[in-house]
């Protein structure tokens, strides 16, 4: 029962760091990104050789050496023909070591790879969340 009075400091502090608790509780509980949602990146295979192959990166300067990915058959639904590394980059082209093939790799053939996740720190998500939870805490604070 309140009778209208403000609650003594402590009290006050108490039932906030309980709503902070509850929060943070909730927002961890919320599930990751499901695998169904794959991002492929494609890209061009133009130079084919007996176990290497080279592709431009373009924009998409994580393709860097050590990644990995597959090369796939468009016309044939993307069917898996190799599995490779890029072994380096360099003026914008990447060169691919096979590791594992189904079918001789030639240029018809694109290559796909996953862009890796950006960190939490990066993402629009993470810093609109924190503006909002921010101006909530103000307002809050101020009544």
């Amino acid at each position: 029962m309140t009778t209208g009075r403000p609650l003594p400091p402590a009290r006050c502090l108490g039932r906030r760091l309980r709503a902070a608790a509850l929060c943070l509780m909730v927002g961890m509980a919320v599930p990751g990104v499901a695998a169904a949602q794959f991002r492929g990146i494609r890209f061009e295979i133009t130079q084919v050789g007996d176990t290497t192959f080279r592709f431009p990166r373009g924009f998409a300067t994580w393709v860097k050496e050590g990644v990995t990915g597959i090369a796939v058959d468009p016309r044939r639904r993307d069917v898996l023909v190799a599995r490779f590394r890029v072994i380096a980059v360099d003026s914008g082209l990447a060169t691919a070591l096979v590791t594992g093939q189904t079918t001789r790799v030639s240029t018809e053939h694109v290559v796909v790879m996953s862009e890796p996740r950006r960190p939490w720190w990066r993402s629009l998500t993470f810093w609109s969340g924190t503006v909002v939870g921010l101006a909530v805490g103000i307002f809050a604070g101020g009544r």
